[in-house]
């Protein structure tokens, strides 16, 4: 018995620093990032797919693929943004020169991507008023009109887009782009 418990302490200790040695390289464990939710966008009565995911190891190969399908199953939207991008259009004040800061930032845009705020219900409230950040004021009446949901998410420290569904293009369309 004695024997045994000797085993398990050594091995818990080797264990144990094993950990500490990954912990003083730097290194971090690294998931890739596979998000959906469901949401009406493209109809009000129907719930469309929105999907979000973070691929790649290292900052610079990283790419953030974001996709709508609609509620039968079809792709109405694709973006594909690069890391490198991403990294390059923060907030000066933030100290993003180690790699493993680079890859905290970016998942925590990835996993903060499908947050409330960032789905917006309607587009636009029947009282707003189009201004200098609406490249489409058709759309952007449209939009009041139909009531339809819309969708920001984050480009940089202040470019977001802003977009919804256009009944009359039947697309996905930017409506607002802005800080």
């Amino acid at each position: 018995m004695r024997k045994l418990l000797l085993i398990a302490s050594i091995v818990t200790l080797f264990l144990a620093c094993q950990t500490d040695k990954k912990e003083e390289n730097g290194s971090i464990e690294f998931k890739n990032v596979n998000q959906s939710i469901a949401k009406s966008f493209s109809d009000l009565d129907k719930l469309d797919t929105f999907k979000i995911e973070l691929t790649g190891r290292k900052p610079e190969e990283m790419v953030l693929s974001f996709t709508i399908k609609n509620f039968a199953g079809k792709e109405i939207y694709n973006a594909k943004l690069n890391g490198k991008d991403l990294l390059g259009s923060t907030d000066p004040n933030l100290d993003l020169s180690k790699e493993k800061a680079q890859i905290v930032f970016l998942k925590t845009i990835a996993d903060d991507f499908f947050s409330e705020d960032n789905f917006l219900e309607p587009a636009v409230m029947p009282e707003d008023k189009a201004d200098n950040y609406v490249p489409d004021k058709a759309l952007y009446d449209e939009l009041k009109k139909s009531g339809l949901n819309g969708f920001k998410y984050r480009l940089g420290k202040e470019n977001n887009l802003y977009i919804a569904w256009s009944e009359k293009e039947q697309k996905v369309k930017i409506y607002y782009n802005c800080c």
